[in-house]
């Protein structure tokens, strides 16, 4: 993590994300079970030695025409939204002022009690308790049911799964470099593998009403023009500037005394 500021002075905390060799190896076109058809692009990222994969993917990889890759995976879109194989996406892809969704496993704590798993409160950590004050206290229920309900809170593993932290905005990009520069917090340990999508909830929810209600203003974020299509070749980053900045949400100084 890093830290910028806005052009009102303000201090924003940011992660740095990078694209390693972003390319395009496959367009995926299948029919569900109701007949609807599922479009998605697959994309892989990292290069790796050869040496360290497996035959299948060496192929799949030497269909696409990409070197072989660490790590791969696959986004829905529009039937009219596939990109050609072997494309390789810079970081402009993602426009400065948007919202998205990062995807990645959070970092493993092990066995942890209930009160760092769950929020527990926990009891008096003073008279009275003596060695049980971040216990977990009572886990049954009388003779009737007379077991534990599935599914009840206590101590376990923690950490280590799948996780998504929603909405968080591009404030700035770095097509020399494939740089991300996003917003807060992302799940996962240093330099781990995460996953970029437009964001579900700000993104496509809503901007799915705003077109369907005819407000074609609100379908984007704020000082965002468009969206590049097809997605951001290094082609299209080669004609604009190297670092884009997006301008901050607040409309006047954080420091300006108010009226």
């Amino acid at each position: 993590m890093a830290v910028m500021w806005d052009n009102n002075g303000a201090r924003l905390p940011v992660t740095v994300l990078q694209l390693e060799n972003c390319q395009v190896t496959a367009n995926v076109k299948t029919v569900r079970a109701d007949g609807s058809e599922y479009h998605a692009v697959q994309v892989a990222a990292s290069d790796r030695p050869e040496k360290t994969t497996t035959k299948q993917m060496l192929g799949h990889f030497k269909k696409a025409g990409v070197p072989p890759k660490r790590t791969v995976k696959e986004f829905p879109v529009t039937p009219d939204a596939h990109v050609p194989v072997g494309t390789t996406l810079s970081a402009i892809h993602f426009v400065p002022g948007q919202f998205v969704d990062v995807i990645s496993n959070s970092i493993g704590k092990g066995f942890q009690g209930t009160m760092k798993r769950w929020n527990f409160k926990g009891l008096r950590a003073s008279h009275g308790v003596s060695v049980s004050h971040r216990s977990a206290g009572a886990i049954g229920a009388h003779q009737d049911p007379g077991r534990v309900w599935p599914g009840k809170k206590m101590a376990g593993r923690l950490g280590g799964e799948r996780t998504t932290t929603q909405n968080l905005t591009v404030v700035r990009v770095d097509t020399t470099l494939d740089l991300i520069f996003v917003r807060g917090c992302v799940p996962g340990v240093d330099d781990a593998f995460v996953m970029i999508r437009d964001a579900k909830k700000k993104m496509e929810s809503v901007a799915r009403v705003a077109y369907t209600k005819g407000q074609f203003d609100k379908v984007l974020p704020k000082h965002v023009d468009d969206l590049p299509f097809p997605a951001g070749t290094r082609e299209l980053a080669a004609q604009l500037p190297p670092v884009i900045v997006a301008p901050s949400h607040r409309v006047t100084s954080p420091f300006t005394p108010r009226e």
